[in-house]
């Protein structure tokens, strides 16, 4: 079991900066790869970034690459995502979650990713 929570949300203007925070507590944190999604109001969740386990390597949604940047400090059990440059279409609940380091989907299938946070909100006004 593991458990996520999210932090760092908030109100900010396009073109600001947010970083938020996904602590997790319980098993192994380091042997999980993790990806954070978000949720617009009335729309799917959708991914955003995904990191490996190791933090070798990394992944992105063509809407976000080069403005946001996804990171984790395995000792910490905390993962990160800076937001640059940020947009209102930017503005949803931000979701981190785990997938097991053998699933073989694309990255930015949801299904794969098996325990999540709560969400933090993030607001962008124009």
């Amino acid at each position: 079991q593991v458990q996520l929570v999210e932090s760092g949300g908030g109100l900010v203007q396009a073109g600001g900066s947010l970083r938020l925070s996904c602590a997790a507590s319980g098993r192994a944190f380091s042997s999980y790869d993790m990806g954070w999604f978000r949720q617009a109001s009335g729309t799917e969740r959708e991914f955003v970034a995904a990191i490996r386990w190791s933090g070798r390597s990394t992944y992105y949604a063509d809407s976000v690459k080069g403005r946001f940047t996804i990171s984790r400090d395995n000792a910490k059990n905390t993962a990160y995502l800076q937001m640059n440059n940020l947009k209102p279409e930017d503005t949803a609940v931000y979701y981190c979650a785990t997938r097991p380091p053998f699933a073989s989907s694309a990255w930015d299938t949801k299904y794969d990713y098996n325990y999540w946070g709560q969400g933090t909100q993030v607001t962008v006004s124009s």
